[in-house]
């Protein structure tokens, strides 16, 4: 048997015998054998000892992983590369804005993105044998495990960068021997599964990297890079690289930048100074830079290389920041939801599908790193801020309240006068640029999108006229009545001067100036003859209104519980200016995700909401909004361009709410004014709002004169005609509105236009009392009548419907078109017996007499032996100035019968008598005989033979009929062209009629 095959207890008695032949002593040989025995036993123990301790360790470790799954590769795969990226907004053309709100921003960089420097100093500093381990090194675990029993001052850590990697993506930041076993495992896992450098570039992208210039924390080398500095990762020089590489050991205690984005003072400085030095020497130690690179590269005062403090997304655009995200959040939720099988109805209809994928969207949007891009103008976003900010006729700050969530109460607060507006692309409902509010640090909500106001009389156009041409019941210069009435549950509305009614007037001068009482009676109308003009606004589905609400008759003037935002209001009008073609308004133009995939592009679809036709009558009406007549007159002289514009005015029940919208052919732009609280706004806020909205669209207009200067108009479609019809009555002109001078022209919808022959007016003779007008007898005398028009009871009937009315005022105030109109039903009844007799008096030369007593009389005349002259009843002064003669006074009702005369006065001395004849036979007959033909005249009805008047008096006094009997030659304009200057308010006052929210 050789040596080599011996074994170790045979050689080591081989080497006993050995001795004893040389001749050891005994005592010697004795001892030996003891300390071989000791010597062998202590092996022994030491081998059992090891093999107890490591069964126990081994023991102990796996009792620490027994609950651990395996992970296949590709569950590893998945939670390594599942680390956030923080997603990017961009505005519209692709101009970045910045990053979402998010905890922790991180940008995505491939390995052969980042200096070698970087990776070579991280390399160093976190993982020395990284090239060489298959994911831990034993020995610096047992350094570590020393290290912590000991409670050593400098701890080196055992972690590879294998192990941080998953301690940062798949465990949790717990210290524990459970976790550290698990670390461990999972890394002898990854080495099997992953290439080195796949682990790098994960570990690159994940590590904490402390706070940008933003003062937002931040992670990953790309991010820190751009953050820190201001480059790429890929452009990082030694000292920067060195920098970064030493933060992932103490990010925030390294890091350069308080968490307000503030550079550090010198002396919060110096741990991050110390911290770049000790990984260049480590750098120098491994051999990747030379003793003169080190030795720069420490000199280097990096403070130079830092950026300056810069405000992130929402600081410079808080509005923007927010809404954008809002809506990404939404078009994710329900792409989530539909790959779930989910449709967009079903996670609307219930509340926990909602809230579960409103979760995951806001996860997902944080942590994918998307391109988010948007429609919003940047440039026309600037100039609007740049206007409102500098806009100095806003009302004061005053006592409104919010709601304090820790105290469960309203709270008082001083509130600003706020504004809202939305500019918006007809043909596609795309937002150009909005306008959220005053001030995003003292009140964030958005006013352009989410609040809810009631709209005044901009719903006028929406809910009223254009429904009412669409079904057919007007046109353009269709007659509405102006008339006061008292509606459902004693509702009472009023025009802007309370008690001013206009009578019969043309649509378009209803919408244009705003009058309320001609528009809530086509509302009634509509809705009492089954019609249902909410039809329309569901379209837009504006989430405020409740479809009971359509039905109510203050619905027509702003009535509402909630109310319309800025946005639904302006996406109405936009679709009016688009020719009817609704498309839902929008910002998300589309979603990129971290791999360049387009996984959203919005795609307009348009709606018909109103007909081309409709649409473009009522543009036509709305046109005259911005004229003389109009409620929004005042805009033209603050713009300094000239456009076709169409357009409403709007204020809501106490002012407390002011609109103006108008649309060009490009373009439509809504402008809202008011306080969060509700309250009435003052110094002549309706001006205001029209006063802001030019200035804006001044401002706009420098830089994009194409969306709101257009050299075209809005073109008339098919299906428009312009038609003549008398504008009293919307029909064809007979004669008798011929001979009133009340035939007009206006736009109509072929669906329907005036047609048939005119009804409801004819010519007659009628005659006044008392400032009234009523329809003559066959038998009135003709010098008490004028010929006029008269209007039928079944006509008049018809243009009050639904709430009746007063008819007589049918007829517009202050117009001399409707002089001489009245209702057919105006009789005035002749009561069958002659008038009662009146009282002569004179004083100087002017002859009075007292009323007739009868309730028919409807003029007198005046006697001196014949007939000299007429009056009318309606001159209630009863007196006359005659020459000087001997009169008396009869009283002639409406049937044509004469009172006794009165006492017989004489104006003037008593006229000299002739000289006396001289006396013949048989002159007695003739004498007598005139006299009884005098006699015969003045008691009969002036048909005797004494007709002839004295040679002495002036002509009769009706050839030239008294001064007052003419109309008053600063009698007012019609009301309908002109209202009365006395009863306009001054042109900087708000011209619009009040609305009804309270009233619905």
């Amino acid at each position: 048997m050789s040596d080599q095959n011996k074994s170790f207890r045979e050689r080591i008695a081989g080497w006993s015998e050995a001795s004893n032949r040389i001749g050891l002593p005994r005592k010697l040989h004795t001892s030996y054998q003891v300390f071989w025995n000791l010597l062998l036993l202590l092996l022994i123990f030491i081998v059992i000892g090891a093999a107890f301790a490591g069964g126990v360790g081994a023991g102990y470790f796996a009792s620490l992983v027994k609950d651990e799954e395996v992970h296949s590769q590709e569950s590893l795969e998945q939670n390594i590369y599942n680390y956030t990226e923080t997603s990017d907004l961009y505005f519209a053309n692709d101009v970045y804005l910045g990053k979402i709100r998010t905890d922790l921003e991180r940008d995505e960089v491939a390995l052969e993105d980042v200096s070698p420097l970087l990776i070579d100093a991280v390399i160093a500093t976190e993982d020395e044998y990284f090239m060489e381990h298959d994911g831990v090194v034993p020995k610096a675990i047992m350094r570590a495990i020393f290290q912590e029993v000991t409670n050593a001052a400098n701890q080196t850590g055992g972690s590879t960068l294998t192990q941080q990697l998953i301690k940062n993506q798949v465990l949790t930041n717990e210290v524990s021997f459970d976790r550290k076993a698990k670390e461990i495992l999972l890394a002898l896992r990854v080495e099997r599964f992953f290439e080195k450098d796949e682990i790098l570039e994960a570990y690159l992208n994940v590590a904490d990297m402390g706070r940008n210039a933003s003062g937002r924390n931040i992670a990953g080398v790309q991010t820190a890079a751009m953050g820190l500095f201001g480059v790429n990762a890929s452009e990082l020089t030694l000292p920067q690289a060195a920098f970064i590489a030493g933060l992932p050991q103490a990010p925030f205690g390294y890091t350069p930048f308080t968490n307000g984005g503030e550079l550090k003072e010198d002396a919060g400085l110096q741990p991050g100074r110390e911290r770049k030095n000790e990984v260049l020497s480590r750098m120098l130690r491994d051999g990747s830079i030379t003793q003169e690179e080190h030795d720069e590269a420490v000199a280097y005062d990096l403070t130079q290389d830092f950026v300056e403090p810069s405000s992130g997304a929402l600081e410079r655009y808080p509005y923007v920041t927010e809404e954008l995200e809002r809506r990404a959040q939404d078009i994710l939720m329900y792409m989530l939801a539909e790959k779930d099988g989910y449709s967009e109805a079903q996670v609307d209809a219930s509340q926990t599908l909602f809230e579960k994928y409103a979760v995951l969207a806001a996860r997902d949007m944080r942590q994918n790193g998307y391109q988010i891009h948007s429609t919003i103008d940047k440039e026309v976003y600037d100039k609007m801020e740049e206007v409102k900010n500098n806009y100095t006729r806003f009302d004061v700050e005053r006592e409104g309240e919010e709601w304090d969530a820790e105290e469960g109460r309203f709270v008082p607060i001083m509130e600003q006068e706020q504004v809202g507006t939305v500019l918006m692309e007809n043909a596609t409902g795309k937002i150009i640029s909005f306008t959220g509010g005053r001030d995003h640090e003292r009140n964030s909500i958005n006013h352009a999108t989410m609040s809810y106001r009631s709209s005044g009389s901009t719903i006028k156009p929406l809910a009223v006229y254009a429904p009412a041409v669409e079904y057919g019941l007007i046109g353009a210069g269709s007659p509405l009545a102006d008339v006061a009435f008292t509606g459902p549950g004693g509702w009472q509305p009023a025009n802007y001067v309370v008690g001013r009614e206009y009578g019969l007037i043309p649509a378009r001068t209803a919408l244009a100036a705003s009058h309320n009482l001609s528009a809530a009676r086509l509302y009634g109308r509509m809705l009492q003859s089954g019609y249902t003009p909410g039809e329309f606004l569901e379209v837009i589905d504006p989430q405020g209104i409740e479809d009971v609400e359509y039905s109510y008759p203050a619905f027509s003037l702003g009535g509402m519980e909630k109310g319309i935002t800025v946005e639904e209001n302006v996406s109405a009008y936009a679709a009016i200016a688009n020719y009817g073609q609704y498309n839902e308004p929008y910002m998300i133009e589309k979603i990129i995700d971290r791999d360049g995939n387009v996984v959203f592009e919005h795609e307009s679809e348009s709606k018909e909401m109103f007909s081309p036709a409709a649409s473009y009558v009522t543009l036509d009406m709305m046109r005259d909004t911005l004229t003389s007549i109009g409620s929004g007159r005042t805009a033209p002289g603050y713009l300094n361009f000239s456009t076709d514009w169409a357009g409403k005015s709007g204020t809501s029940q106490e002012t407390r709410d002011n609109w103006f919208i108008a649309s060009n052919p490009e373009v439509t732009f809504g402008l809202w004014l008011g306080y969060d609280t509700p309250k009435t706004l003052r110094d002549q806020s309706s001006v205001r709002a029209i006063n802001l909205w030019a200035f804006m669209m001044n401002g706009v207009n420098e830089i994009r004169t194409d969306l709101i200067d257009p050299e075209y108009s809005f073109q008339q479609p098919e299906g428009v005609v312009s038609r003549s019809f008398c504008t009293f009555t919307g029909l064809p002109a007979g004669q008798a509105c011929s001979a009133a001078g009340l035939v007009t022209s206006d736009l109509f919808t072929t669906a329907w236009s005036p047609s048939g022959e005119e009804a409801g007016l004819e010519t007659s003779k009628y005659v006044t009392r008392n400032g009234q007008r009523y329809i003559a007898l066959d038998s009135t005398p003709d010098e008490f009548s004028s010929t006029g028009a008269i209007l039928s009871p079944d006509f008049a009937e018809t243009m009050l419907y639904p709430y009746g009315g007063d008819a007589s005022k049918l007829f517009p105030e202050n117009n001399s078109f409707f002089d001489n109109m009245l209702v057919a039903d105006n009789t005035l009844n002749d009561d069958g017996s002659n008038p009662s007799p009146v009282t002569a008096s004179v004083s100087g030369t002017t002859l009075s007499w007292t009323n007739s007593g009868s309730g028919d009389v409807i003029g007198y005349r005046i006697y001196s032996g014949s007939r000299v002259v007429t009056i009318s009843q309606f001159d209630d002064d009863n007196s006359t100035t005659l020459p000087a003669g001997t009169y008396e006074v009869v009283a002639v009702d409406v049937a044509g019968k004469e009172s006794a005369r009165s006492n017989e006065v004489r104006i003037g001395a008593e006229p000299d008598p002739e000289p006396a004849e001289p006396e013949e036979n048989n002159n007695g007959n003739s004498g007598n005989a005139g006299n009884g033909n005098g006699s015969g005249n003045g008691n009969g009805n002036g048909n005797g033979g004494g007709s002839t008047p004295p040679a002495e008096e002036d002509p009769p006094a009706e050839e030239e009929p008294p001064a007052e009997e003419e109309p008053p030659a600063e009698e007012e304009p019609p009301a309908e062209e002109e209202p009365p200057a006395e009863e306009e308010p001054p042109a900087d006052e708000d011209p619009e009629e009040p609305g009804e929210g309270d009233e619905a």
